[in-house]
Protein backbone atom coordinates (compact mmCIF):
# COMPACT_ATOMS: atom_id res chain seq x y z
CA UNK A 1 0.00 0.00 0.00
CA UNK A 2 1.44 3.83 -0.88
CA UNK A 3 2.26 5.90 1.65
CA UNK A 4 0.05 9.14 2.08
CA UNK A 5 1.45 12.16 0.09
CA UNK A 6 3.34 14.39 2.58
CA UNK A 7 3.85 18.47 2.31
CA UNK A 8 6.93 20.33 2.17
CA UNK A 9 6.82 23.68 3.14
CA UNK A 10 9.82 25.68 2.46
CA UNK A 11 10.77 28.12 5.37
CA UNK A 12 14.24 28.72 5.45
CA UNK A 13 14.58 32.00 3.70
CA UNK A 14 16.15 35.02 4.66
CA UNK A 15 13.59 37.23 3.44
CA UNK A 16 16.26 40.08 2.80
CA UNK A 17 14.34 42.24 0.54
CA UNK A 18 11.74 41.82 2.53
CA UNK A 19 13.20 42.85 5.95
CA UNK A 20 12.14 39.95 8.03
CA UNK A 21 11.71 36.45 8.22
CA UNK A 22 8.47 36.83 6.73
CA UNK A 23 7.63 32.75 6.99
CA UNK A 24 6.53 33.46 10.91
CA UNK A 25 4.98 37.05 9.98
CA UNK A 26 1.64 37.90 11.11
CA UNK A 27 -0.78 38.79 8.11
CA UNK A 28 -3.88 37.07 8.91
CA UNK A 29 -6.84 39.01 11.20
CA UNK A 30 -5.63 36.91 14.15
CA UNK A 31 -1.77 36.54 13.58
CA UNK A 32 -1.95 33.86 10.97
CA UNK A 33 1.14 33.47 8.83
CA UNK A 34 0.68 32.64 5.29
CA UNK A 35 1.90 29.32 5.85
CA UNK A 36 -1.06 28.95 7.99
CA UNK A 37 -3.27 29.33 5.29
CA UNK A 38 -1.54 26.70 3.00
CA UNK A 39 -1.74 24.37 6.35
CA UNK A 40 -5.46 25.07 6.72
CA UNK A 41 -5.58 24.50 2.73
CA UNK A 42 -3.63 21.71 2.83
CA UNK A 43 -5.55 20.09 5.78
CA UNK A 44 -9.27 21.02 3.18
CA UNK A 45 -7.68 19.08 0.26
CA UNK A 46 -6.51 16.06 2.59
CA UNK A 47 -2.78 15.83 3.38
CA UNK A 48 -1.70 14.53 6.74
CA UNK A 49 1.92 14.75 6.68
CA UNK A 50 4.11 18.03 6.50
CA UNK A 51 7.97 18.61 6.55
CA UNK A 52 8.75 22.22 7.16
CA UNK A 53 12.53 22.95 6.37
CA UNK A 54 13.47 25.70 8.27
CA UNK A 55 17.04 27.13 9.46
CA UNK A 56 18.40 25.64 13.11
CA UNK A 57 18.11 29.12 14.19
CA UNK A 58 14.19 29.97 14.15
CA UNK A 59 13.52 26.27 14.58
CA UNK A 60 11.68 26.42 18.28
CA UNK A 61 10.43 30.20 17.53
CA UNK A 62 9.04 28.54 13.92
CA UNK A 63 7.54 25.78 16.07
CA UNK A 64 6.19 27.73 18.90
CA UNK A 65 4.44 30.03 16.23
CA UNK A 66 3.03 28.09 13.15
CA UNK A 67 3.72 24.35 13.97
CA UNK A 68 2.53 23.71 17.44
CA UNK A 69 -0.96 24.83 15.14
CA UNK A 70 -0.96 21.48 13.07
CA UNK A 71 0.70 19.01 15.31
CA UNK A 72 -2.81 17.58 16.53
CA UNK A 73 -3.75 17.70 13.28
CA UNK A 74 -0.91 16.18 11.06
CA UNK A 75 1.97 14.16 11.31
CA UNK A 76 4.64 17.05 11.77
CA UNK A 77 8.54 17.30 10.80
CA UNK A 78 11.26 19.76 10.70
CA UNK A 79 14.11 19.54 8.81
CA UNK A 80 17.06 21.93 8.81
CA UNK A 81 18.14 23.61 5.97
CA UNK A 82 22.11 24.30 7.03
CA UNK A 83 25.17 25.79 4.52
CA UNK A 84 27.21 22.90 5.62
CA UNK A 85 24.39 19.94 5.12
CA UNK A 86 26.23 19.47 1.42
CA UNK A 87 27.62 16.43 -0.24
CA UNK A 88 31.15 14.86 0.97
CA UNK A 89 34.03 16.87 -0.37
CA UNK A 90 32.11 20.39 -0.54
CA UNK A 91 32.59 22.80 1.66
CA UNK A 92 30.97 26.44 2.11
CA UNK A 93 33.07 29.11 0.73
CA UNK A 94 34.29 32.18 3.25
CA UNK A 95 31.80 34.74 3.62
CA UNK A 96 28.18 32.82 2.55
CA UNK A 97 25.56 33.56 4.47
CA UNK A 98 22.94 32.72 1.87
CA UNK A 99 21.48 29.21 1.53
CA UNK A 100 21.88 27.27 -1.33
CA UNK A 101 18.27 27.48 -2.68
CA UNK A 102 15.09 25.47 -3.47
CA UNK A 103 16.53 22.30 -4.58
CA UNK A 104 19.39 22.04 -2.01
CA UNK A 105 16.29 22.83 0.91
CA UNK A 106 14.97 19.76 -0.39
CA UNK A 107 18.12 17.93 -0.17
CA UNK A 108 18.00 18.55 3.38
CA UNK A 109 14.51 16.91 3.79
CA UNK A 110 15.75 13.81 2.32
CA UNK A 111 15.39 11.44 5.43
CA UNK A 112 11.68 12.36 5.97
CA UNK A 113 10.51 12.12 2.00
CA UNK A 114 9.33 8.52 1.54
CA UNK A 115 6.24 9.31 -0.36
CA UNK A 116 5.21 11.62 -3.26
CA UNK A 117 5.49 15.02 -2.17
CA UNK A 118 4.14 18.80 -2.75
CA UNK A 119 6.92 21.01 -2.08
CA UNK A 120 5.52 25.19 -1.87
CA UNK A 121 7.17 28.37 -0.72
CA UNK A 122 6.77 29.19 3.23
CA UNK A 123 5.62 33.08 2.72
CA UNK A 124 3.60 32.41 -0.89
CA UNK A 125 -0.41 31.83 -0.50
CA UNK A 126 -1.61 29.41 -2.96
CA UNK A 127 -5.04 28.71 -2.26
CA UNK A 128 -7.40 26.08 -1.53
CA UNK A 129 -8.03 24.79 -5.92
CA UNK A 130 -4.11 24.64 -6.38
CA UNK A 131 -4.14 22.64 -2.63
CA UNK A 132 -6.55 20.25 -4.45
CA UNK A 133 -5.33 19.68 -7.31
CA UNK A 134 -1.69 18.80 -5.91
CA UNK A 135 -3.32 16.58 -3.72
CA UNK A 136 -5.31 14.73 -5.87
CA UNK A 137 -2.25 14.04 -8.33
CA UNK A 138 0.01 12.83 -5.24
CA UNK A 139 -2.60 10.75 -4.24
CA UNK A 140 -3.31 8.89 -7.69
CA UNK A 141 0.25 7.32 -6.90
CA UNK A 142 1.76 8.89 -9.90
CA UNK A 143 4.72 7.04 -11.54
CA UNK A 144 8.44 7.78 -10.65
CA UNK A 145 9.63 10.86 -12.67
CA UNK A 146 6.02 11.70 -13.36
CA UNK A 147 5.68 15.30 -12.07
CA UNK A 148 2.97 18.19 -11.98
CA UNK A 149 3.31 22.12 -11.13
CA UNK A 150 0.48 24.50 -10.03
CA UNK A 151 0.04 26.54 -13.01
CA UNK A 152 -1.82 30.48 -12.45
CA UNK A 153 -2.09 33.16 -14.69
CA UNK A 154 0.18 36.03 -14.63
CA UNK A 155 -2.62 38.73 -14.49
CA UNK A 156 -3.42 37.35 -11.32
CA UNK A 157 0.24 36.87 -9.41
CA UNK A 158 1.00 40.77 -10.06
CA UNK A 159 1.61 43.30 -7.59
CA UNK A 160 0.77 47.36 -7.25
CA UNK A 161 3.88 47.47 -5.60
CA UNK A 162 6.38 47.08 -8.03
CA UNK A 163 8.03 45.03 -10.73
CA UNK A 164 8.08 40.95 -10.08
CA UNK A 165 9.31 38.16 -11.91
CA UNK A 166 7.93 35.28 -13.44
CA UNK A 167 8.81 31.48 -14.67
CA UNK A 168 6.37 31.66 -18.50
CA UNK A 169 5.39 28.28 -18.75
CA UNK A 170 5.81 26.61 -22.38
CA UNK A 171 2.72 24.08 -22.31
CA UNK A 172 2.12 21.47 -24.57
CA UNK A 173 -1.61 20.70 -26.41
CA UNK A 174 -1.28 17.70 -23.77
CA UNK A 175 -1.06 19.67 -20.86
CA UNK A 176 2.44 18.99 -19.90
CA UNK A 177 5.35 21.60 -19.42
CA UNK A 178 7.94 21.63 -22.34
CA UNK A 179 10.03 24.90 -20.97
CA UNK A 180 9.73 27.54 -18.55
CA UNK A 181 11.64 30.87 -19.46
CA UNK A 182 12.05 33.51 -16.76
CA UNK A 183 10.52 36.68 -17.86
CA UNK A 184 12.41 39.78 -15.01
CA UNK A 185 11.13 43.12 -14.09
CA UNK A 186 7.10 42.91 -14.67
CA UNK A 187 4.69 45.25 -14.04
CA UNK A 188 1.30 45.31 -14.36
CA UNK A 189 -0.14 48.43 -17.01
CA UNK A 190 -3.73 49.83 -17.90
CA UNK A 191 -2.73 47.89 -20.99
CA UNK A 192 -2.27 44.58 -19.34
CA UNK A 193 1.49 43.01 -18.28
CA UNK A 194 4.50 44.10 -19.51
CA UNK A 195 8.19 42.82 -19.06
CA UNK A 196 11.69 44.14 -20.04
CA UNK A 197 14.64 42.88 -20.75
CA UNK A 198 17.19 46.23 -20.43
CA UNK A 199 14.71 48.17 -18.13
CA UNK A 200 14.17 50.41 -20.72
CA UNK A 201 12.42 48.95 -23.88
CA UNK A 202 8.93 46.81 -22.47
CA UNK A 203 7.52 43.96 -24.15
CA UNK A 204 3.55 42.89 -23.90
CA UNK A 205 3.04 39.63 -22.55
CA UNK A 206 -0.74 37.63 -22.05
CA UNK A 207 -2.56 38.27 -18.91
CA UNK A 208 -3.36 34.55 -19.13
CA UNK A 209 0.38 33.48 -19.37
CA UNK A 210 0.86 30.52 -17.39
CA UNK A 211 3.29 30.93 -15.00
CA UNK A 212 4.68 28.91 -12.08
CA UNK A 213 5.02 30.02 -8.55
CA UNK A 214 6.98 27.03 -7.24
CA UNK A 215 4.59 25.09 -6.34
CA UNK A 216 5.44 21.26 -7.37
CA UNK A 217 4.61 17.81 -7.53
CA UNK A 218 6.99 15.57 -7.01
CA UNK A 219 7.87 11.52 -6.38
CA UNK A 220 10.95 10.63 -4.09
CA UNK A 221 13.18 10.14 -7.10
CA UNK A 222 13.66 13.77 -7.30
CA UNK A 223 16.17 13.53 -4.89
CA UNK A 224 18.13 11.17 -6.88
CA UNK A 225 18.22 14.08 -9.62
CA UNK A 226 18.90 16.62 -7.16
CA UNK A 227 22.26 14.82 -5.71
CA UNK A 228 23.31 13.87 -9.07
CA UNK A 229 23.19 17.52 -10.72
CA UNK A 230 24.30 19.42 -7.22
CA UNK A 231 28.19 18.32 -8.20
CA UNK A 232 28.13 20.57 -11.40
CA UNK A 233 26.06 23.19 -9.78
CA UNK A 234 28.29 23.55 -7.17
CA UNK A 235 31.32 23.93 -9.09
CA UNK A 236 29.92 26.47 -11.31
CA UNK A 237 29.02 28.30 -8.46
CA UNK A 238 32.92 28.44 -7.09
CA UNK A 239 33.92 29.93 -10.30
CA UNK A 240 30.80 32.61 -10.63
CA UNK A 241 29.39 33.48 -7.37
CA UNK A 242 30.53 31.70 -4.64
CA UNK A 243 28.57 33.41 -2.11
CA UNK A 244 25.28 33.98 -4.02
CA UNK A 245 24.86 31.24 -6.25
CA UNK A 246 21.54 29.11 -5.61
CA UNK A 247 20.64 25.82 -7.11
CA UNK A 248 16.79 26.81 -8.15
CA UNK A 249 13.74 23.65 -8.56
CA UNK A 250 13.13 25.44 -11.65
CA UNK A 251 16.46 25.78 -13.43
CA UNK A 252 16.50 22.11 -12.39
CA UNK A 253 13.04 21.24 -14.01
CA UNK A 254 14.29 22.86 -16.95
CA UNK A 255 17.19 20.90 -17.45
CA UNK A 256 15.67 17.47 -16.32
CA UNK A 257 12.86 18.43 -19.37
CA UNK A 258 15.40 19.23 -21.86
CA UNK A 259 17.33 15.57 -21.22
CA UNK A 260 13.96 13.83 -21.30
CA UNK A 261 14.29 12.54 -17.59
CA UNK A 262 11.02 13.61 -16.39
CA UNK A 263 7.63 14.78 -16.99
CA UNK A 264 5.52 18.18 -15.42
CA UNK A 265 1.63 18.30 -15.54
CA UNK A 266 0.71 21.48 -15.48
CA UNK A 267 -2.39 22.15 -13.15
CA UNK A 268 -3.89 25.36 -13.70
CA UNK A 269 -5.65 27.15 -10.81
CA UNK A 270 -7.93 30.48 -11.59
CA UNK A 271 -7.28 31.60 -7.97
CA UNK A 272 -5.16 34.59 -6.94
CA UNK A 273 -1.53 33.86 -6.01
CA UNK A 274 -0.11 36.58 -3.63
CA UNK A 275 3.24 36.82 -1.71
CA UNK A 276 5.77 39.39 0.13
CA UNK A 277 9.04 39.75 -1.33
CA UNK A 278 9.26 43.77 -0.20
CA UNK A 279 7.80 45.42 2.87
CA UNK A 280 5.48 47.45 0.53
CA UNK A 281 3.59 44.03 0.00
CA UNK A 282 2.41 43.82 3.48
CA UNK A 283 -0.81 45.98 3.38
CA UNK A 284 -1.54 44.59 -0.11
CA UNK A 285 -1.63 40.62 1.53
CA UNK A 286 -2.97 42.04 4.92
CA UNK A 287 -6.38 43.30 3.01
CA UNK A 288 -6.20 40.36 0.34
CA UNK A 289 -6.75 38.09 3.44
CA UNK A 290 -9.26 40.43 4.97
CA UNK A 291 -11.09 40.00 1.92
CA UNK A 292 -10.95 36.00 1.21
CA UNK A 293 -12.06 36.24 4.86
CA UNK A 294 -15.24 38.42 4.57
CA UNK A 295 -16.47 36.40 1.08
CA UNK A 296 -16.58 33.13 4.13
CA UNK A 297 -13.55 31.64 2.10
CA UNK A 298 -11.53 31.50 5.39
CA UNK A 299 -13.13 31.59 8.94
CA UNK A 300 -12.20 34.46 11.57
CA UNK A 301 -9.31 32.91 12.86
CA UNK A 302 -8.11 29.77 11.56
CA UNK A 303 -7.03 27.41 14.08
CA UNK A 304 -10.10 28.75 16.60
Amino acid sequence: MSKKPILVVMAAGIGSRFGGLKQMTPFGLHGESLIDYSLYDALRAGFERVVFIVNKKIRDDFRDLVGKNVEDRMEVHYANQELDKLPEGMTVPEGRGKPWGTAHAILCAKDFIDAPFCALNGDDFYGLDAMTQIFNFLNSNPPENSYAMAGFELQNTLSDAGYVSRGECKVNDKGYLDSIVERLHIIPTIDGPMYTLDNENYKRIPGDTTVSMNMWAFTPGLLNHIEERFAAFYEEAMRSNPLKAEFYLPNLMGDLLKDNLVSVKVLTSKDRWFGVTNASDRPLVEKALRDLTEQGKYPNGLWK
